[in-house]
């Protein structure tokens, strides 16, 4: 198999997932699992197998990058198979293979699969719009307005409004992490070298808490890329990583879809 490194990183991740799951940390666990799927995404995205094949002589390497595609998704898929189980089984009939903790998934080889099919559906804005303002009018009536209004936390204020062109003034740029580690003294922030695509940059940030390290080589994030730099006690740090939530393990990097590339700038 091509890339047995790629292959061998995933298997690598199985301890620390198993015991976030081991310590009922499931949103730890699928952080992790995400984050390995943002990588596996990236590398299809890269390798663009579906360009390869109207290539001439390219066929071998087509095989190669779908044989590692198949096997990353069985590798996420054991992973992810206690919190979507249904999904899991309709794998285990589409690999031929099972998909149990009790080994590390193995390379799958030589292995007849079944034809493909459809494993969910993509929500419909329009059904969920739906079922939300059915929900609205069911509910009832007499309820009074303070109850109703403390079943829901209310949101964060928004900040003074701004002008399109004080907003023009800042530049968001798609990065892609190309190393991350821990900052020595330090409870919450990792190092990040960033790649904008024309120049890298070192940016510290507070995630430490809600990422490893390790998990974010190689993933795309959004950046503040003309950040007055700030000087602190570990160095220099060159920019700002975009993320959201209130802090501690609830953050979540803000990420691009599909497609984009260091340096694109995000409008």
């Amino acid at each position: 198999m091509a890339e047995p490194a790629l292959f061998e990183s995933f298997l690598a991740k199985e301890a620390t997932i198993a015991a976030a799951y081991d310590q009922r940390e499931f949103g730890k666990a699928v952080r992790e699992i995400m984050a390995l799927a943002d990588i596996a995404n990236q590398y299809i995205a890269d390798k663009a197998p579906w360009a390869l094949a109207k290539e001439e002589g390219k066929a071998n390497e087509v095989k190669d990058v779908c044989t590692m595609g198949l096997n990353l998704f069985h590798v996420l898929m054991t992973y992810l198979a206690p919190v979507v189980p249904a999904m899991a089984d309709k794998t285990r009939q589409f690999l031929n293979t099972p998909l149990s903790w009790r080994e590390s998934p193995k390379a799958l080889l030589g292995c007849p699969i079944n034809p493909f099919e459809a494993m969910i559906t993509r929500i419909d804005p329009k059904a969920v719009t739906a079922m939300v303002d059915a929900s609205r009018e069911a509910a009832p009536a007499d309820k009074p307005k303070a109850q109703k209004a403390a079943a829901v936390p209310a949101a964060a204020p928004s900040a003074t409004t701004i002008g399109i062109d004080v907003f023009s003034q800042i530049d968001l740029r798609v990065a892609r992490i190309i190393s991350a580690e821990p900052v020595d003294g330090a409870d919450k922030l990792l190092r990040l070298q960033l790649d904008l695509g024309d120049s890298q940059r070192q940016v510290f940030a507070g995630i430490k808490t809600a990422y490893a390290a390790e998990a974010l080589v190689d993933r795309l994030v959004v950046v503040v890329a003309n950040l007055a730099p700030r000087k602190m006690k570990f160095g220099v740090s060159e920019g700002m990583v975009l993320a959201a939530g209130p802090g501690g393990e609830d953050i979540f990097l803000l990420s691009p879809d599909d497609g984009a590339r260091p340096g694109m700038q995000v409008k």
